[in-house]
């Protein structure tokens, strides 16, 4: 079955699409950077970086990162960050209803040919 995938490009330089969405999602669950780029099986370095790409593109830090200690750090998502997920999961919740009878149109040429 054909799936709609959702990229929003904000400016020239940036862009927010599900990877960045799952990975401030998996933050929010794990409370954790390295626990969602360890669920995501993506390095440290790379969650890290993205989250900081967000950050620059919203003017505003997306994730509140505490440094490790003998408990660890920890890691919560932000009101822009929570409002970010909360913002792509409308408009993709939106984007699919109105896109739902063209992907079943799809999907039927698929299935006559």
């Amino acid at each position: 079955m054909p799936s709609l995938s959702l990229r929003i490009n904000l400016d020239p330089a940036g862009r927010i699409g599900p990877g960045k969405i799952e990975l401030l999602e998996q933050i929010a669950a794990f409370g954790s950077i390295s626990a969602a780029a360890r669920n995501m099986e993506m390095s440290y370095k790379r969650a890290w970086d993205l989250v900081e790409e967000m950050n620059q593109l919203f003017g505003k830090p997306v994730v509140s990162a505490q440094t490790g200690g003998r408990r660890g750090g920890g890691a919560q998502l932000t009101q822009v960050g929570l409002a970010i997920v909360s913002r792509f999961r409308a408009i993709e919740l939106a984007a699919g209803t109105v896109a739902e009878k063209h992907i079943e149109a799809l999907q039927a040429e698929i299935a006559a040919a």
